[in-house]
């Protein structure tokens, strides 16, 4: 039985990249991968591929800094985050 807010969110949409994207927006300008992957508990593996698709859908850019990625969300990702964030709240 579905009791909980997380619960019903993660009926809705997959919880971690809908969180990596909620963190990003959290987390100010440039993020990097590592830290994401710590603060949404998941793998640095997996949370790069999870970035990667979000790459190829154009709601996050890289840029690289000597052997360092950041992340940032681009416009289109920050609106998405956005919405994500005022659902969870509803939900």
């Amino acid at each position: 039985m579905i009791n909980k807010k997380t619960d019903i969110f993660e009926v809705f949409f997959r919880k971690k990249p809908a969180m990596m994207l909620v963190a990003l927006r959290k987390g100010g300008k440039n993020r990097y991968g590592s830290v994401l992957a710590k603060e949404v508990d998941c793998t640095y593996s997996h949370a790069v591929k999870i970035l990667q698709e979000m790459e190829k859908s154009r709601l996050v850019s890289f840029e690289k800094h000597g052997r360092i990625k950041s992340i940032t969300l681009t416009d289109g990702g920050n609106k998405i985050a956005e919405h994500i964030e005022r659902i969870k709240d509803l939900l």
